[in-house]
């Protein structure tokens, strides 16, 4: 029997069969309109790539933004470094459409990105979705974002921004942020400036030494910083892997959680530590940013 004839009389597969990476409920019409499906509903290896690490981002969010919702009935999320608002434009799709509150705000510095964000939204009728034409640090006084706000992600902010994310979450005293940090550069400087006073003074100096153990170790040194300094200010971290290392070398995710009194000294052990860290690595030029 041919298969022409075997597949006879059987329905033309649902594009949720075709494409078995779609989220329940996912709008092919988003998709489309960001381009990680095409016009005739394929994805290629770059977008299927992207799709997976924004819904593997998106596994971590929603139950944060669930668990706020249920305990004060509303629930507000700030995007930082939005670029697209890939990651706000399919939470708002998966998680906030269909609830009576909640409102998503995209923070990203380029006004022609947040145009198109703005014009896509309307067209998909999102009315609680915002986009702001701003700086991180900017963002902290803005009228058009509230005095607090729940949930704060950074998705890939490169260097500084990250930092920046987390001060304006602290000044929001966001319950929860969740952060993927990018390219970090000013501690792998700092480090590089005061290397021979570091080889002299410590042999773990030799950790920076090479000029790709630098780069590598002031990246990783840095999001260490970042974990104590939200510690520091009364939060619980974990650290984990976004996705698969063959998705992305960018692959740290970092989750904070707001927590009550702190009974035990834990927000003191972890400045201690943090200001140690500082002065082992001579870092005490960066104090004002991880320790304020």
């Amino acid at each position: 029997m041919s298969k022409h004839k075997a597949n006879a009389g059987r329905p033309a597969p649902t594009l949720q069969e075709q494409l078995p990476e779609l989220r329940p409920g996912q709008s092919v019409a988003l998709l489309q309109e960001l381009h990680i499906l095409t016009r005739e509903g394929k994805l290629n290896q770059d977008t299927r790539r992207k799709l997976k690490q924004v819904y593997h981002l998106v596994q971590f969010i929603e139950p944060l933004l669930a668990e706020v919702l249920a305990a004060r009935g509303d629930v507000t999320l700030a995007d930082h470094g939005a670029g697209k608002s890939y990651l706000g434009f399919i939470l708002y799709d998966l998680f906030f459409k269909d609830k009576p509150v909640g409102r998503v705000t995209g923070v990203e510095t380029r006004a022609e990105l947040v145009d198109k964000s703005r014009s896509l939204a309307s067209r998909l009728g999102f009315d609680r979705m915002d986009f702001l034409a701003t700086t991180v640090q900017q963002a902290l006084t803005h009228p058009g974002l509230p005095p607090t706000v729940d949930v704060v992600t950074a998705l890939h902010a490169c260097d500084t921004a990250t930092d920046d994310a987390i001060q304006f979450g602290l000044a929001k005293q966001a319950s929860h942020m969740v952060l993927v940090p990018c390219c970090q550069a000013e501690v792998a400087g700092v480090m590089r400036k005061h290397k021979a006073l570091s080889l002299s003074r410590t042999p773990l100096a030799e950790l920076w030494r090479h000029p790709l153990h630098t780069r590598e170790f002031g990246s990783q040194i840095t999001n260490v910083l970042r974990c104590l300094q939200l510690e520091a200010h009364g939060y619980s971290v974990t650290v984990t892997e976004l996705v698969g290392w063959e998705h992305s070398l960018k692959n740290e995710l970092i989750l904070a959680r707001r927590m009550g009194p702190d009974r035990h000294g834990t927000q003191e052990r972890a400045r201690q530590r943090l200001q140690q860290v500082l002065e082992e690595c001579h870092l005490q030029e960066l104090t004002q940013r991880f320790a304020a």
